[in-house]
């Protein structure tokens, strides 16, 4: 699972930034939480809020971009062209604003779980060249403590489990070492489990990338299946079942089966409502999130689906029952009508938006506090006294609201 998320100097993000899954001790839906073998406490949804242009895309982008600095050099001899981090170019842009800025790196601090061990991981970047990049392990059977390796301009160090790999001494500038270790060394047990969360622990899901929502659709699981058909048939369409066809040149086609007034028929999704297309592309990854535990991040979920399904879709991450390996969603969205009391803790409710020098802020509901230095009760009216600018990121304003202490 994702713990925490630290960025600072990427597009709008000036200073340091830090998106935090760990969940707080307030006493709001203390069952909705994720408890893991050690006894901490994780979210399992964070939704971010702010006014168009105001920097939340930009948030989960820097997330993406770190991870995609990681997988793309494994996936460059990858047989699958199609493959979203061969497509993507990835450009690590610094704060536009500051002419300091423009000559400094990005700087990337991710802390994340697998089953067996937290893992710390650092990456300083300059355009595409490597300045500084750490790696720390606890386990969580013993909690012990143990840094992997370090990288720095000068000198490279293999630390712990990892002191007796081996490194080329052509080793390139703009390959994280991580990655290196992934290609070199992808059967060490150490490297395998890091990697695996990085390509499998958490998904990222772009509405605006044709290639990857074609692949959404496709679901091989039964499990996967079974979930997509519960959830549509819970949202009332007459949707009854689907199916995929395989064509040539790794072609596909998808078609839906209708009954109505006791008529059974099949359909092209390409048929289908903007809407319906919508949900095959999304409801197999929310079903593979919850099936398998993964941490599932999507830039502005509430494009095109009714605020229903969003709610519902919401709740079933919140529910423990249901969420039984730890499954995250991680979100940006505009809609109001789930930002209340009984759908979120106050910690998982963030704002972004921008300040006078064109910088984007991050801060949570449940850090937040007015100028009267008060915080937000739980029981406070949060869509009311978001839409009257009373948090900060207005809605309609692209800059922040200065309450004195935001962004001074």
């Amino acid at each position: 699972m994702l713990c925490q998320f630290t960025v600072k100097n990427f597009k709008s993000i000036k200073d340091e930034m830090t998106f935090d899954m760990q969940a707080t001790a307030i006493s709001e839906h203390e069952d909705r939480v994720i408890k893991d073998k050690d006894e901490e406490l994780y979210l399992p949804v964070s939704a971010i809020y702010g006014p168009n242009g105001g920097g939340k895309s930009n948030v989960l982008e820097a997330l993406h971009i770190l991870v995609a600095k990681v997988l793309r050099p494994l996936y460059a001899t990858d047989d699958n062209n199609n493959h979203p981090y061969q497509i993507k170019k990835i450009l690590i842009e610094p704060f536009a604003f500051g002419a300091k800025e423009k000559e400094s790196p990005t700087e990337f601090e991710l802390f994340f779980r697998t089953k067996n061990a937290e893992y710390r991981y650092f990456l300083n970047v300059k355009k595409d060249i490597v300045l500084y990049e750490r790696l720390d392990r606890v386990k969580l059977d013993t909690g012990r403590r143990s840094a992997l390796f370090e990288r720095s301009e000068k000198r490279i160090e293999l630390k712990g489990v990892l002191s007796r790999l081996k490194i080329s001494n052509e080793f390139s500038e703009t390959l994280t070492l991580l990655s290196y270790l992934g290609i070199m060394y992808k059967k060490n047990e150490v490297i395998k489990d890091i990697l695996n969360w990085f390509e499998y622990g958490i998904e990222f899901l772009n509405y605006g990338n044709p290639i990857q929502e074609l692949r959404m659709a496709i679901a091989n699981s039964e499990d996967v299946k079974s979930i997509v058909l519960e959830m549509i048939q819970e949202m009332d369409l007459d949707i009854i079942d689907f199916r995929i066809e395989e064509m040539e040149n790794d072609r596909f086609e998808v078609y839906t089966k209708h009954i109505v007034d006791g008529y059974e028929s099949e359909l092209n999704l390409s048929n289908e409502s903007s809407g319906t297309k919508k949900l095959f592309g999304l409801l197999p990854f929310i079903a593979d999130s919850l099936i398998f535990g993964t941490t599932l991040v999507i830039d502005e979920l509430d494009a095109k689906i009714h605020p229903a399904l969003l709610r519902h879709i919401i709740m079933l991450f919140n529910d423990m029952e249901i969420n039984r390996h730890g499954a995250q969603l991680i979100f940006t969205s505009h809609d109001l009508s789930t930002m209340n009391s009984e759908v979120f803790r106050r910690d998982e409710i963030w704002f972004v938006a921008k300040g006078k020098r064109q910088n984007s802020t991050l801060y949570s509901l449940v850090e937040f506090k007015n100028e009267k230095g008060e915080s937000v009760r739980k029981d406070a009216k949060f869509d009311k006294q978001y839409l009257e600018g009373k948090y900060g990121a207005d809605p309609y304003l692209r800059k922040i609201i200065d309450w004195g202490k935001i962004n001074a």
